[in-house]
């Protein structure tokens, strides 16, 4: 065989393979291996109950945590929706839980719970502006509160660039990303 011939049938043999590997990419079952959501009951039953779409719930868990209720960040956010302490323990007093301690925030069922309804919290407070809402949720009410009377940001998605912090640009950015893979996989 001629080494053009080799080259030609290691050429088709690749052809091949990159084809079938994005026909295995167009299919929903494989990209659901790759994209799963944890936790689905849980998150789909503290959205109902808090009226908020399940799917940008999964995002937030995803870009937060990766699902890993142990998570806890370099400042101190706990479980799979990162929650502050002090946030954790001022939803518990909104929500009338007894005896929430921080260390709760581990368990997945008080994590998402806790942290769905602060998302429906922000979400009644910023009138269902999800670019808002999920600035508000990793850079503070506060700040966003500020940003917008300031007019350093304008709200929404078409303005995501003028989010101040950096952290919190990309934070949005990825929660929009991945509520997108999930509408399209789960939706």
């Amino acid at each position: 065989m001629t080494y053009k011939r080799r080259i030609y049938r290691w050429f088709l043999r690749l052809l091949a393979a990159a084809v079938l590997l994005l026909l295995l990419l167009q299919s929903n079952f494989v990209l659901r291996r790759i994209f799963p959501i944890a936790y689905r009951d849980l998150i789909t039953q503290y959205a109902a109950e808090y009226g908020l779409d399940p799917l940008l719930v999964a995002a937030v868990v995803q870009v937060e945590s990766k699902y890993r209720p142990d998570a806890v960040s370099a400042k101190g956010a706990i479980g799979l929706m990162q929650i502050m302490p002090e946030t954790g323990e001022w939803i518990a007093g909104q929500l009338k839980l007894d005896g929430f301690t921080p260390s709760d925030l581990s368990d997945p069922a008080t994590n998402i719970r806790l942290g769905t309804w602060y998302l429906a919290d922000l979400n009644r407070e910023f009138d269902g502006d999800p670019a808002v809402v999920l600035a508000a949720y990793n850079g503070g009410r506060g700040r966003v509160r500020e940003w917008l009377a300031s007019e350093q940001w304008g709200g929404g998605y078409h303005e995501i660039d003028n989010i101040p912090f950096a952290e919190t640009r990309e934070f949005v950015r990825r929660v929009y990303r991945m509520y997108g893979i999930y509408g399209r996989l789960y939706g």
